[in-house]
């Protein structure tokens, strides 16, 4: 097992918990992203993580796809589909770059809270073009830890800082602004369709964009 899969296997079932202080950050972002869904599409949730963005999205698309790369993160899902009576989700312990996703197989990709713990974001982007129908859509939702944060919250990104310096979280966590992801949208051939500034306790960036007609 990587090291990356192993810690967030860890972190699985504390991670609802760990998330509740910024429950207003990630209610927003399900409701703006609502917004850019169809009762057609199909969805893939990259980085699921728990599955509560899926389950909650899941009645306003055909169907949703979510995948992560923890084993624990996907069973934890899979009980929340089924204790919410939610049919039209499915969940697998899976990567992005797998090569058993075809191109042009999506209508929609979603990257909720996990563009900045990624080796390298450029190629989720690109890959999530790839992988997207002509029109289709990537909405992601991002923390910005170079812009507004509480004390509080400031100093646990430190502390997180240090522990990935040590190498006890194996994950990278990168400081990005609102600009950092405009241009990571953009360069991976996407247009803005809609951006939102979120805060609350730390600074979220929410984008909705379209694929770029070839």
């Amino acid at each position: 097992m990587s090291k990356p899969k192993e810690f967030w296997d860890k972190s699985a079932d504390n991670y609802d918990r760990t998330e509740e202080r910024f429950e207003h950050i990630h209610q927003t972002s399900r409701e703006c992203a609502k917004r850019h869904l169809k009762e057609s599409d199909v969805v893939l949730d990259y980085g699921c993580g728990t599955g509560t963005t899926a389950c909650e999205l899941a009645s306003h698309v055909r169907e949703i796809q979510g995948i992560d790369i923890a084993g624990r993160m996907i069973e934890l899902s899979k009980e929340k589909a089924a204790a919410n009576g939610i049919g039209n989700v499915s969940f697998a312990q899976a990567d992005i770059f797998d090569e058993g996703y075809s191109k042009g197989s999506f209508d929609v990709i979603l990257a909720f809270n996990m563009l900045h713990t990624v080796p390298d974001p450029q190629r989720v982007v690109r890959r999530a073009h790839e992988l997207l129908k002509p029109e289709g859509s990537f909405i992601s939702v991002t923390p910005c830890l170079r812009d507004k944060m509480s004390l509080i919250v400031s100093a646990q990104i430190q502390l997180v800082r240090l522990l990935c310096r040590l190498g006890i979280i194996p994950v990278p966590i990168r400081r990005l602004q609102n600009s950092d992801l405009d241009e990571l949208v953009s360069g991976g051939d996407f247009q803005a369709a809609e951006t939102q500034k979120i805060f609350s306790g730390a600074s979220s960036y929410f984008i909705a964009a379209k694929k770029n007609a070839n």
